[in-house]
């Protein structure tokens, strides 16, 4: 069983940064693929950015390139989303996501573990 917690999100204005963290609870942390999605009201969740288990690989959704990054530090089981030069169309409660199957392959749908989500709100 995989349990995820997220924190970090918050109140931030336009171009400003926050950092959310993810906390895994799962023993395979170190082989399992981890993602942060988002959904903002009245939208559809959506991928905002995974990185490899080995992190060797991250991929990122175009609106965020450039501006987020994402981290893994497998000897204390948590993964990072640091972000950047804020927006409004940021604004969304943000998800850690983990890979349904450990040392799986590297992608943006394999994931079947979510966390409870953390509300980050940027103000024009």
């Amino acid at each position: 069983q995989v349990q995820l917690v997220e924190s970090g999100g918050g109140l931030v204005q336009t171009g400003g940064s926050l950092r959310l963290s993810c906390a895994a609870s799962v023993r395979t942390f170190s082989i399992l693929n981890m993602g942060w999605f988002r959904q903002a009201p009245g939208k559809e969740r959506e991928f905002v950015g995974a990185i490899s288990f080995n992190r060797g690989l991250t991929d990122y959704a175009d609106s965020v390139k450039g501006r987020f990054t994402i981290s893994r530090d497998n000897a204390k089981n948590m993964v990072y989303l640091d972000m950047n030069n804020l927006k409004p169309e940021d604004t969304a409660v943000y998800y850690c996501a983990a890979d349904k199957n450990v040392l799986g392959r590297f992608g943006r749908t394999n994931f079947d573990y979510w966390g409870q989500g953390t509300q980050v709100t940027v103000s024009s």
